[in-house]
């Protein structure tokens, strides 16, 4: 008499893929967002290089009001693609695509890149990447704008300038950030969003949800 012992088979568990994880898709879009701002940027970057050079030269300090365009890229990419390293790869290719253009900062636009990147990165990691409403939105257009004033600091000497300036300058580089940067960002996404240009994102499933 023979015993047969059952067979014995170990479950399969299938994991789902982490929100966090990047998908193709957002390799390939944030390629896209980046290349478009670098060209924004590269557009910008000779009126905004004049205003900069003519209300500083006015009032002293006032310069970081020209500053926003250049800092929404990094807020850009982060409200759509939503993950880590999202904010700074934006900022950093398209601080990229307008150096590669050329421009009159040369390299120094790559460094600006990173640090503004940073800067934007930094807030959306506060919020663990869970929050990205109007108010996160500007507090990392802000940010942006913290790591611009942190690497000129360096970069241009300006820590080596007045108190009153370093102040007025990082003000203005928050206001700039925080309204053109952050809440233009914003709404950029919204508009995206409503179009159904963002459906496979997390943005564009979000604006489905309040419809």
């Amino acid at each position: 008499m023979s015993t047969s012992v059952p067979e014995t088979r170990t479950p399969i568990t299938v994991t789902a893929p982490s929100k966090k994880s990047w998908r193709v898709i957002d390799i390939i879009a944030l390629a896209v967002l980046g290349v478009a701002a670098g060209l924004v940027f590269w557009v910008y970057n000779g009126p905004g290089g004049a205003f900069y050079e003519s209300i500083s030269a006015v009032t002293p300090g006032f310069g970081g009001l020209a500053v926003g365009p250049w800092l929404f890229a990094g807020v850009l990419g982060g409200l759509v693609i939503r993950k880590p390293g999202a904010a700074l790869l934006c900022e950093v290719i398209a601080a990229s695509v307008s150096a590669g253009l050329g421009n009159q900062w040369g390299i120094s636009t790559l460094y600006s890149g990173i640090a503004q990147g940073l800067g934007a990165e930094i807030i959306l990691a506060v919020f663990l990447y869970h929050r990205f409403g109007p108010v996160v939105a500007a507090l990392a257009g802000a940010g942006a704008g913290a790591g611009a004033w942190v690497l000129e600091g360096f970069l241009s000497g300006n820590f080596g300038k007045s108190t009153e300036f370093q102040v007025t300058y990082l003000a203005t580089l928050l206001v700039s950030g925080a309204v053109i940067a952050g809440i233009c960002s914003w709404l950029l996404v919204r508009a995206l969003a409503a179009t159904g240009a963002l459906d496979r994102f997390a943005a564009g499933r979000e604006r489905q949800r309040q419809v």
